[in-house]
């Protein structure tokens, strides 16, 4: 077995009881993980830092992005200005860097590169989460839609402009693949890549991510790490909004019961807010322990010797069990039905639906009222190339500037 696997099986082992645990020591680079040292570098050369390693670097970059730093305004269910307490897009990627990092480290795998896809995942998201996908993807129907990976990619190839030499941020090719094909290889299943979303066609043609093959596990777990963090901070966060109690969620989610049993005997007498906190804290251990274990299965089965026999495996090796999907899928009926419908969501989801598609028919009608640098490139009004410069200018809007901007735009005020 490799060295690790060895890694996972001895994590798996640490003591359940407070204060036994022996302090984390970290596994050795397991060999199927992704070597920064042999990374297939950038699209356009460049010196390599002295001070940090290629993943290091595309971190660094991202986070010094200008899409980074909007995602703080951004919705993750509620809209940004509807609380400070409520996750935003930002949060939300620190979060999944944070739990990807953790389980990386703990597996041999390079936790710079999977804390990094972890940070990246989101920044293609327009304004108001997934409504503002879905009706921007609506709304350029006819103009090869729109899609928040791809998106995503866009923005770290073409829309940052920080360099001289180059548009985007001219990451690695590890980091781009990560990106693109964290939920698995786009081509497969008799899909061609014209089937794909343009954004990545065309990035494909001068950069091969081999979209056919499985990613990294640096980037499965990051995939993963999104899951965790999502059905859990949307537990806090709709807690904290009122939209259910937590004797409804131990009433119709047994996995949440069972938590919040062990908090209950572990700590009596804690008050609610302290309770609920902890129990979203162990049930983020339960579903990493469950993770780890399951994928150290797979990988052990396997057997990959290389980060290329990771991609032509033909099958994730990264993944939950089929116990933890049940789990899963039982706590997004429940969230679906409590939170992501409630009717207060529902407005807001209403309202943004409006403001984004009123802002693009009048950009699309009447591309002059857009700023003059996102006039540049545009083809005439209902152009294809206009079409696609209003959906980048929508798409990399704050919540709270799609509604300023669509107050100055359809408010007429003295």
């Amino acid at each position: 077995m490799a060295n690790g696997q060895k890694a996972v099986k001895k994590a798996r082992a640490v003591p359940k009881i407070v204060g036994e645990e022996p302090p984390f020591v970290r596994p050795p680079r397991a060999p199927y993980a992704t070597d920064p040292a042999r990374s297939r570098g950038r699209l356009h050369e460049e010196p390599e830092s002295k001070t940090r390693t290629p993943f290091e670097r595309d971190r660094d970059r991202i986070v010094h992005s200008s899409a980074f730093r909007r995602l703080r305004g951004k919705t993750q269910v509620f809209v940004a200005h509807e609380g400070d307490h409520y996750r935003t897009r930002l949060t939300h990627s620190l979060e999944v860097a944070q739990i990807a990092r953790s389980v990386a480290r703990v597996m041999g795998l390079d936790d710079d590169l999977a804390e990094t896809l972890g940070i990246a995942h989101d920044l293609g998201h327009p304004p108001f989460g997934h409504t503002g996908e879905d009706v921007l993807d609506a709304c350029m129907e006819g103009y090869q839609g729109f899609d928040h990976n791809a998106q995503t990619l866009r923005v770290l190839t073409k829309l940052e402009r920080k360099y001289p030499l180059f548009d985007g941020l001219n990451l690695t090719w590890e980091t781009l693949e990560g990106v693109v094909k964290h939920n698995g290889p786009l081509i497969r299943y008799g899909q061609k890549l014209e089937d794909l979303p343009i954004a990545i066609q065309e990035y494909n043609q001068t950069h091969d991510l081999e979209l056919d093959s499985w990613p990294s596990l640096e980037a499965q777990v990051a995939a993963h790490a999104d899951d965790i963090a999502y059905n859990n901070h949307d537990i806090d966060d709709g807690l904290r909004a009122g939209l259910f109690s937590l004797q409804e969620l131990r009433e119709e989610v047994p996995m949440v019961e069972r938590a919040l049993a062990t908090v209950e005997r572990d700590h009596p007498g804690a008050d609610e807010f302290r309770v609920s906190a902890e129990t979203i804290r162990r049930l983020i251990g339960v579903w990493i322990d469950d993770l780890v274990w399951e994928s150290g299965n797979r990988i052990a089965k396997a057997d990959p010797q290389s980060v290329e026999d990771v991609r032509a495996a033909g099958t994730p090796l990264i993944g939950f069990s089929d116990e933890m999907n049940e789990h899963q899928a039982v706590l997004r009926r429940f969230l679906m039905a409590r939170m992501y419908r409630h009717w207060k969501v529902n407005r807001s989801r209403s309202h943004a639906k409006r403001i984004i598609r009123q802002l693009f028919d009048l950009f699309i009608a009447e591309p002059e009222l857009l700023p003059p640098n996102w006039q540049e490139g545009g083809d005439g009004p209902r152009g294809q190339r206009t079409a696609r410069r209003v959906c980048d200018y929508i798409a990399g809007m704050t919540d709270d500037f799609a509604i300023d901007e669509h107050k100055r735009l359809f408010r007429l005020e003295r």
